[in-house]
């Protein structure tokens, strides 16, 4: 959908004094040719949805290319610093015959698997390549705020900085994408996004699989949508309540299928998309069982059916292939049933299982004490489109929204504040730590949210309690992690002293 349409559609609302809830569309999405080789497959036509509810149906993978794995970046020799991370340019063929602009992290096309180990203290150099400044936000990753690549550690075209990452956390999975005011959402749109990966010992002591590539394998979910001549162009594609697609990418593959070699497979999941939720089901109903959330192992495993992940969230399952009959199709499917993932199954069935311990269970979750904090700061999240605010104020850089001291833990009490339409949902980002669930609307989190976290979605008119402590000084943001409204100004600040 153009700017000026969306400008168009935001006047009226203002106008209107009302905004769309969930259900409520004020235009139908168009129904766009299917199948990849159709010249204008996910064309955005005149078409468009208002909120999250009413994103894009997506097509499902006709499994015609083996999934990509990215590659781990190897650690260099050079004296001054041990990794180096470039922002470039490139181009990708999603389609045969078709060079897509894209950008990357050291190629085209995303970038590599980065794996730290707990305790380690890391330089990285990190270059900017683009025709556009950018920065290299460590998202999830507990650094100072100097480290912490957010709006104000801008990298300018051609220039180069070090950062260190003091890595002082458990084990999980996490990932780094840009954060320039202004630019971030065409930018992850564009492809820049990559996994991060702290190494702990508590891996090996589960017994958990763990051989990158084999039986451990991540998997970065986006959706992207192309325009007539099959480019990402974000300028016409671009969403205010969220840019979404109807083409999915799992590691920037298309129509991608995995051969699974292992009876028992780990998959580390992160939805990297800029606005859409999605639902992961397996297609034959089975359950598999999560263990870690974005900021590392659950309380204990919890087995499940389906799992869901708002914008920037992440989750470890394990799925057990091993009852699987002879031909059966199988997929990761969202949650109508559109294959997204397909799986080839490849592995002996008589290979021994791994004998997985027992998770982390042990102390609760929440000792009594931290129940029994009081609120000491309230944001309230409100809008859509251009008309997004927390606590009534758009993002200022000039500005420190809220200030608190290094080590101490607090009570965050997040309101979705709906409007008469009804709202739309949040997933609510904060840098610089990981945070612990302490309710929803009064009732503790399920086990699924038993574990540390970065990212959490808010339904309107909810209220979640988080008990948050910052380990490291600096300025962090907040922020909703769709990314057109923190673009949009849903972001604010807080000075960590």
């Amino acid at each position: 959908m153009k700017r000026s349409l969306l400008a168009s559609v935001s006047l009226l609302l203002l106008l209107a004094g009302c905004t769309p809830g969930p259900g409520n569309q004020m235009m139908e999405p168009g129904q766009g040719p299917k199948g990849p080789d159709s010249p204008t497959r996910g064309m955005g036509g005149m078409g468009g949805h208002m909120n999250q509810g009413n994103a894009w149906p997506l097509q499902a993978s006709e499994g015609s290319r083996e999934l990509t794995i990215p590659e781990v970046l190897e650690r260099g020799q050079n004296a001054d610093f041990d990794y180096e991370v470039v922002a470039k340019e490139g181009t990708t063929e999603f389609y045969e015959g078709t060079l897509t602009e894209t950008y990357g992290y050291n190629g085209d096309l995303l970038g590599p698997t980065i794996r730290l180990k707990e305790g380690e203290t890391v330089r990285v150099k990190v270059r900017n390549e683009l025709d556009e400044p950018t920065t290299f936000h460590w998202h999830g990753l507990e650094v100072n705020g100097a480290a912490d690549g957010g709006p104000h550690n801008p990298v300018s075209p051609g220039e180069s900085q070090i950062v260190t990452l003091n890595v002082d956390q458990p084990a999980a999975t996490l990932w780094y994408h840009p954060h320039p005011h202004g630019q971030t959402a065409e930018q992850v749109f564009k492809g820049l996004s990559g996994l991060l990966y702290v190494d702990g010992t508590e891996q090996k002591e589960l017994g958990l699989p763990q051989r990158y590539g084999v039986d451990d394998i991540p998997l970065i979910f986006q959706d992207r949508m192309f325009d007539q001549n099959r480019q990402l162009n974000y300028d016409v594609l671009m969403n205010n309540d969220g840019t979404t697609g109807d083409v999915s990418l799992v590691n920037g593959t298309l129509d991608p299928e995995l051969t699974v070699t292992q009876p028992q497979m780990r998959f580390r999941i992160l939805n990297g998309s800029n606005a859409r939720t999605y639902t992961f089901r397996l297609s034959n109903g089975a359950s598999f069982t999560q263990i870690a959330s974005d900021g590392g192992m659950l309380r204990e495993p919890v087995d499940r059916e389906e799992l869901t992940l708002a914008a920037s969230e992440r989750a470890e399952i394990l799925v057990d292939f091993s009852g699987t009959e002879a031909g059966e199709e199988l997929a990761l499917t969202d949650a109508e049933g559109t294959a997204l993932l397909p799986f080839k199954l490849a592995f002996d069935k008589e290979e021994k299982q791994p004998d997985l311990k027992q998770g982390t269970a042990g102390q609760p979750f929440l000792t009594e004490e931290e129940k029994a904090l009081p609120v000491s700061k309230r944001l309230e999240l409100f809008g859509m489109m251009e008309m997004v605010t927390i606590n009534g104020q758009k993002f200022d850089p000039d500005r420190i929204d809220l200030r608190q001291r290094k080590g101490v833990t607090e009570v965050w009490e997040v309101y979705n504040q709906p409007d008469m339409m009804g709202g739309m949902a949040h997933p609510f980002h904060i840098h610089g730590t990981q945070f612990k669930i302490i309710s929803r609307d009064g009732k503790e989190p399920g086990p699924h949210e038993q574990g540390l976290k970065d990212s959490v979605q808010v339904e309107p008119g909810e209220r979640v309690k988080l008990l948050v402590t910052f380990p490291e000084t600096g300025i962090f943001m907040y922020h909703c992690h769709i990314l057109e409204h923190e673009e949009n100004g849903m972001m604010g600040q807080v000075e960590v002293y």
